[in-house]
């Protein structure tokens, strides 16, 4: 199971979010979308998952900051208490023992990371 989470401003597009998702190394075997909870219904984001047909998981922010992220942005910390949105969501709703495939990347525009979390089925 492979998870694309995705942390973004609201400013963020739908080419935001694919330009990010591009980044962190396309949608080759995921399995589903993650981003928090207030944002898991903006329109660009639900229009994203929709064009893709992946399930989103919104995830709360008492999840998120539980998970460790390798990324310690000091804004997402104070605005999110996780080092980054993008990772910690991956990471939560891959589910346990997951782990991050790589660091969030940032889309050109700036306006949206994502990360991919990978937890092994046995």
């Amino acid at each position: 199971m492979i998870v694309a989470g995705f942390g973004f401003r609201a400013s963020a597009t739908r080419d935001s979010l694919a330009d990010a998702l591009s980044r962190a190394g396309g949608q080759t075997g995921l399995s589903a979308l993650a981003t928090a909870e207030d944002k898991a219904q903006t329109a660009a984001f639900t229009s994203f998952a929709t064009e893709l047909g992946l399930p989103v998981h919104a995830v709360d922010a008492a999840t998120l900051s539980r998970q460790e992220t390798r990324t310690q942005s000091k804004p997402s910390r104070a605005a999110r208490g996780t080092g980054s949105v993008a990772e910690a969501a991956a990471l939560a709703a891959a589910g346990p023992g997951a782990r991050l495939l790589a660091p969030r990347v940032v889309s050109q525009d700036g306006l949206a990371t994502c990360a991919l979390a990978k937890r092994d089925e046995t």
